[in-house]
C-alpha cells in the first residue's frame, strides 16, 4: 500500500458512502471511523440512517468505531471527537491496518484533516447570547478590529454563527494558552462521492418514506418514553425535531412528510457548501459519481489507494 494513512470517504446524506465505506473496507481488511455527529447516540438508529446491517457483508462483520458510544440527550463536540476519533485511529494503526474515515459532518473530518487547535475552546454560552443580539455586519467588525494572535485569514465568515464561533475564541485566548497536544501525524486519501441535485432528493424521499416504515416515529416516542428530553432531541435537529413537533401536535403528519424533506434536502445543501470550503482551505478531495455503481467505485479508490 501506499504512504498514505488514512482513506477518508465523505458525501453528503443520501450519497451511499457508507455501502462504499463497507466494501473498502472489506477489501483491504481494515477497519471504519464514523464521522458523524449523531451516529455516537445509542438507540438513535433510524433517525441518524446507522444502517448497521451494511456493515456485515457476505456472514463477515466489518469493524466500526464511534457508533453507539454514548447515551441520548449528552451533548457532544468537536474536540471530543477528535480525541476519540485518534484513539480509535491508533489501536487501528497498531494492527497494521489502514484506517477508513467516513462520514458526512464536514466540521468533524475538516478538524481531523486540519488539526485545528481551537475547537477545544469551550463554549461560552453568556457571551454567545450577548453577541447574537448584534448584527452580522458590526460582528465582523468586531472581529476584524480585534487584536489577537488568532489568524483571521483562515478564519470561516461564512455565517454568524461562524463569526461569533471566532469571537469567542479570540476572547477566552485573551486570558488563556491553548495546551498543545501532540497527535499523530495524518496522510489522509479523500474520496468524496456527489450526486445530481434531482438525484439526491430524489433518493433522500424515497429513504424517507422507507424509515418512515420502518418505525422512525416510534424510536422518537420510545426516547421520550425513557426519559431523553424533548430539547435534547430537538437539538440534534432534521428527524428528531421534527417529528418532535409532531408528536406535540404541531405538525400534520403530511406538514411532516413536506417540512422534513426540504429540511434534509436544504442539509445536503449545505454539506456539500461545506466540503468545497474544504478544498478551499487546501484539503484535496478525489470526487467520484456516486451513480456509479458500488463495485466500480470500490475499484477506483482501492486502486488509487494501492498506487505507488
Amino acid at each position: 500500500m501506499a504512504e498514505h494513512n488514512l482513506i477518508v470517504i465523505l458525501g453528503a446524506t443520501a450519497s451511499g458512502k457508507t455501502k462504499l465505506a463497507v466494501s473498502v473496507a472489506k477489501e483491504l481488511h481494515t477497519e471504519i471511523i464514523s464521522g458523524d455527529s449523531r451516529q455516537i447516540f445509542k438507540r438513535m438508529d433510524i433517525g441518524t440512517g446507522k444502517d448497521l446491517s451494511e456493515y456485515n457483508i457476505g456472514g463477515e462483520d466489518i469493524p466500526y468505531h464511534l457508533i453507539d458510544i454514548l447515551e441520548p440527550g449528552e451533548r457532544y463536540h468537536v474536540d471530543a471527537f477528535k480525541n476519540d476519533f485518534f484513539n480509535a485511529f491508533e489501536a487501528i494503526r497498531a494492527k497494521g491496518k489502514v484506517p477508513i474515515l467516513c462520514g458526512g459532518t464536514g466540521m468533524y473530518i475538516h478538524s481531523i484533516l486540519q488539526n485545528q487547535p481551537y475547537t477545544a475552546v469551550p463554549k461560552n454560552e453568556s457571551l454567545r447570547n450577548e453577541l447574537d443580539l448584534i448584527s452580522k455586519e458590526d460582528l465582523l467588525l468586531q472581529l476584524k478590529s480585534a487584536n489577537t494572535a488568532v489568524d483571521l485569514t483562515k478564519v470561516d465568515i461564512s455565517s454568524k454563527k461562524r463569526i461569533i464561533r471566532a469571537l469567542e475564541v479570540v476572547a477566552y485566548l485573551k486570558h488563556h494558552t491553548l495546551k498543545e497536544v501532540e497527535r499523530p501525524p495524518l496522510k489522509p486519501l479523500v474520496f468524496g462521492l456527489r450526486n445530481e441535485i434531482d438525484v439526491t432528493t430524489a433518493k433522500i424521499s424515497s429513504r424517507l418514506d422507507k424509515r418512515f416504515e420502518e418505525g422512525m416515529i416510534q424510536e422518537v416516542e420510545k426516547l421520550l418514553e425513557e426519559g431523553v428530553a424533548a430539547e435534547a432531541l430537538i437539538y440534534y435537529g432534521l428527524e428528531y425535531k421534527f417529528i418532535v413537533n409532531y408528536l406535540h401536535g404541531n405538525l400534520t403528519f403530511a406538514e411532516l412528510k413536506v417540512r422534513l424533506a426540504t429540511a434534509i434536502c436544504q442539509y445536503a445543501k449545505r454539506q456539500n457548501t461545506f466540503f468545497r470550503k474544504m478544498e478551499k482551505d487546501g484539503i484535496t478531495i478525489n470526487w467520484l459519481d456516486a451513480s456509479t455503481t458500488n463495485n466500480l467505485l470500490k475499484q477506483a479508490i482501492i486502486q488509487k489507494v494501492l498506487a505507488k
